[in-house]
């Protein structure tokens, strides 16, 4: 008994300075609450110190009113149970350089309380460029999981990176440093786990600026203080503190001065990313390896970019893609829905695509058509050819299972092929979605990808559908697991579980036990949507020879090759609005910047003011889509009052004539892994307040975005960086020294305001984007205070594949500078000769000029002055001016 008191005493001292008195315990920490690494996760549980002691760990109530012994699912405090700084890991026993770094051997001497401890280790550390580091942590014995997607292979060492590692060799740990400014991050601060179904890795952060991790819904910025964040590919609509439909274990961390880096854990298990205010981190996963990249920025920028050149580039999207596309749940026929397309170009609303939900199917059957209620489908589809429109349609991936032998090609083909995913017994796995008992497609199988193509194939010869919405892909499923359950065992209930909604991996989808082509569904969950979308990416460039439009609920990274997302099944709520800028942001981090949310919310019943003010938020969404649930009321703009119905109207022509803005930021994301819709912070890194702005975003660099977010308002307030900014509409500026604006937003307003400096290209809007993007030019430079402006142009056919690739494009270069404008082709094609330039508006301009020439040829123009608001308080106004010029001239 001494000496385990004794023991007792010592492992109290380690923990938090507590020293045994007479009756009580006197503390002292050593270990600051923020610094506490959880030594007992397990959710549900009561950690008694009884339970953290047998784990060898320290046991302190934290003083803080929000911490909590219990770890109920989706939540976290400050743990009472947390490691001592002497807690056993494991050591770094050889390091030898490589030709792309170094590889060394880590050994554990002391097993943890997770089974299956993997005591030796290899590590290797690959210097893959100056700004991109990698770190492999595997088992040398025994190959396990690893995601199976495409990433750069290095070759060699880089030669001048931006960065320097040390090691900790006891315990063992990474240090990595910026070499301008310091450390980056730091894995000694807790120890390392890995064992089978437990890999815990922990880092301190430079900051409590923390971005992506997604799916989630909350603010764009992270909360650090003790906020878990799960990942594993659930159906669940948008709420918070629960895994969503996709997982993204990337994060943006901002540092002091402007800098950032990004992590990427490559790995698709399921896992519990944990902030706490220290701020660190730690990644918790239950399989596959530590296969990690840190990427060194040095701006936010950059860091994204470096994170798109690993994961792939973001496809180009097929030019219909951009415009307004019009859904509902419980369009009950086509000819319904073919009123509603019919009512929009009444009143001469803009649309592209018109879509259906699961309605057209026969009994909810995959590539099939009701023919009674949606006899007239081929019909209608055909009318929207007619009018340069497009048609979209929802695909679910179970296939139903239950229908009579011989009369449903997919079902029995599929099975003859073997492209259904097993039970653990190898037998076709059945679940529940909407036609009753399906199988599910395996889609890691290039055989399945076959079969999914003849199917649309097929189909396509009856609906010449345009483009895909592949749902219910995480995959979902009615039941949890299978008809006949799922066995008992370690994967289907794992030593440790993530904070999964429903507290277990099979929580409705298919058991984790599954068995698919490449691994168990334990390790493929995640990628399903990834793998369907390849698939169906691949069968429309096959079908329709054009860019393929296909639009996934569940992602994963590199998703942006094959598709774009929409935030899933939010509500017809304020809040749901506002979120929404988040996620969008979010999205455009993790290399899918084609997203949006459903305008106006798809369930609850719309809201007239909600949903004017979510269509002008909605028309800067880089896609843009209003689609809302079965038994509510329509929301399409013609379903409300004439007022409402305009303001909407305005907005979408809004959008339109803005198409070659948002165009040629697609090329750039395409080409250089740019964001489209882009955080202000992006712009202003050095400017602190723009770190956990997401009321308001920027389209490229220069367009800022500021919609009324609340009800009954005609004003909306928007922080301005430093600079000068024009109004939109009217050319009126103001000079800002990094602050807070209130700005006048009637129903029918949503405020823009361009970034001095910048030259973006409009055109006069249609009824959709093949005669909009036919019309000429209208150039709005924005000039600086020196008189300076420039902006860009990408142009192609629209549609054609890998266009910029074939060198099948153009690509324009503006400028203003010394009262002169110019244009710099820098590489062209035919499609050069359809650009002309008719008009040109220059705002900024500080005197009224006696000339202006068009190619040494004197030009009409007009001339007005404006107002110039300057400060918070001051409201006086001074004479700027803009000058309109008529060019009618190409060149």
């Amino acid at each position: 008994n001494t000496g385990l008191l004794l023991i007792g005493c010592l492992l109290l001292l380690l923990c938090g300075g507590w020293l045994l008195g007479t009756m009580f315990w006197l503390h002292r920490p050593l270990i600051p609450e923020a610094w506490r690494f959880d030594c007992y996760p397990e959710r549900g549980v009561v950690v008694t110190r009884e339970l953290c002691e047998a784990r060898n760990c320290c046991f302190i109530p934290a003083s803080s009113p929000s911490s909590s012994a219990t770890r109920p699912s989706g939540r976290n405090g400050i743990p009472w149970c947390f490691y001592p700084q002497d807690f056993p890991s494991y050591s770094l026993v050889s390091i030898n350089d490589t030709s792309l770094g170094q590889k060394g051997t880590l050994v554990r001497e002391v097993k943890t309380y997770y089974p299956a401890d993997i005591l030796t280790l290899e590590v290797e550390i690959r210097h893959e460029t100056d700004t991109r580091l990698r770190v492999r942590i595997t088992d040398p014995s025994n190959s396990r999981f690893e995601v199976p997607i495409s990433v750069p292979t290095a070759t060699k060492k880089a030669e001048s990176p931006v960065y320097t590692i040390e090691f900790s060799k006891q315990p063992f740990g990474l240090i990595v440093k910026r070499s301008s400014t310091g450390a980056v991050l730091n894995t000694t601060v807790a120890p390392l786990f890995y064992a089978d179904q437990f890999l815990q890795l922990s880092t301190s952060l430079q900051s409590q600026f923390i971005y992506g991790l997604g799916e989630h819904r909350s603010t764009f910025l992270h909360d650090v203080h003790w906020n878990t964040l799960t990942m594993w590919a659930r159906d669940v609509p948008p709420m918070e503190q629960t895994n969503l439909y996709g997982a993204h274990p990337f994060y943006l961390a901002m540092e002091d001065g402007g800098n950032a880096h990004g992590f990427f854990l490559l790995n698709s298990n399921a896992m519990d990313v944990i902030l706490q205010p220290a701020p660190a981190l730690t990644w918790r996963t239950i399989g596959g390896i530590l296969d990690f990249y840190v990427f060194l920025g040095p701006d936010p920028a950059s860091v994204i970019e470096q994170y798109v050149e690993v994961i792939g580039y973001p496809a180009m999207p097929i030019y219909w893609a951009l415009g307004y596309h019009l859904c509902r749940w419980g369009y009950h026929t086509s000819n319904s829905t073919w009123e509603v397309v019919k009512s929009l170009r009444n009143y001469r609303i803009p649309q592209d695509v018109q879509w259906n939900d699961i309605d057209y199917m026969d009994q909810f059957l995959d590539f099939t058509f009701d023919s009674t209620k949606f006899g007239t489908l081929p019909d209608l589809v055909k009318d929207l050819h007619a009018h340069d429109q497009r048609y979209v349609m929802i695909l679910d991936p179970g296939i139903s299972s239950v229908q009579p032998d011989g009369s449903y090609w997919p079902y029995d083909e599929g099975l003859r092929r073997d492209v259904f995913i097993k039970d653990a017994e190898g037998k076709t796995l059945i679940g529940k979605v909407w036609p009753g008992l399906t199988a599910y497609p395996d889609f890691s199988d290039d055989v399945t990808h076959e079969w999914w193509h003849e199917n649309l194939q097929r189909f396509h010869e009856k609906v010449p559908f345009d483009g895909l919405w592949i749902d219910m892909n995480e995959p979902s499923n009615f039941l949890d697991g299978s008809t006949n359950g799922c066995p008992s065992s370690s994967l289907e209930n794992p030593p440790y579980t993530p904070g999964i909604l429903g507290g277990l991996l099979r929580a409705k989808t298919v058991c984790a036990t599954a068995q698919q082509k490449q691994s168990i569904h334990y390790n493929m969950h995640s990628l399903y949507g990834l793998m369907e979308a390849k698939a169906s990416a691949s069968a429309l460039k096959r079908i329709v020879a054009k860019r393929p439009f296909v639009i996934s609920r569940s992602t994963f990274p590199s998703q942006g090759m094959y598709s774009g997302h929409w935030l899933g099944d939010n509500r017809s709520q304020w809040k749901d609005m506002y979120t929404s800028i988040a996620g969008i942001l979010t999205f455009n981090l993790l290399g899918i910047p084609l997203v949006g949310a459903d305008i106006c919310g798809f369930s609850e019943e719309p809201q007239e003011e909600l949903c004017v003010r979510w269509t002008q938020l909605g028309a800067f969404y880089p896609f843009t889509r209003n689609h809302n649930a079965i038994d509510m009321k329509p929301q399409d703009p013609t379903a409300f009052s004439p007022l409402a119905r305009t303001a909407m109207k305005q907005a979408l022509l809004l959008r339109y004539s803005l198409y070659p803005v948002l165009y040629t930021l697609f090329h750039h994301a395409h080409v250089h892994g740019h964001t489209v819709a882009r955080p202000i912070m992006f712009e202003f890194p050095k400017d602190v307040k723009t770190y956990g702005i997401d009321k308001q975003f920027l389209w490229g660099k220069s367009l800022l975005v500021t919609p009324v977010l609340d009800p009954g308002v005609d004003y909306v307030d928007g922080y301005f960086p430093e600079g000068l900014w024009y109004d939109y509409y009217t050319g009126d500026s103001l000079h800002s020294k990094g602050e807070d604006l209130r700005l006048h937003a009637p129903l029918d307003k949503i405020n823009l305001h361009l970034r001095e400096g910048s030259i973006t290209p409009t055109q006069a809007p249609n009824l959709t984007l093949w005669v909009s993007s036919g019309q000429p030019l209208h150039l709005v430079s924005a000039l600086s205070d020196d008189g300076s402006a420039s902006g860009d142009l990408f142009w192609d056919d629209g549609e054609s594949i890998d266009t910029y690739e074939n060198n099948l494009y153009s690509y324009i270069i503006f400028n203003v500078t010394q009262n002169v404008m110019t244009s710099q082709v820098l590489h062209s094609n035919v499609e050069a000769t359809y650009i002309t330039v008719e008009t040109a508006a220059f705002y900024g301009v500080k005197q009224k000029p006696s000339r202006v020439l068009l190619n040494s040829q004197d030009a009409a123009f007009t001339y007005r002055a404006n107002q110039v608001r300057s400060g918070v308080n001051d409201r006086h106004t001074l004479s700027l001016f803009i000058l309109y010029v008529c060019i009618n001239s190409s060149g």
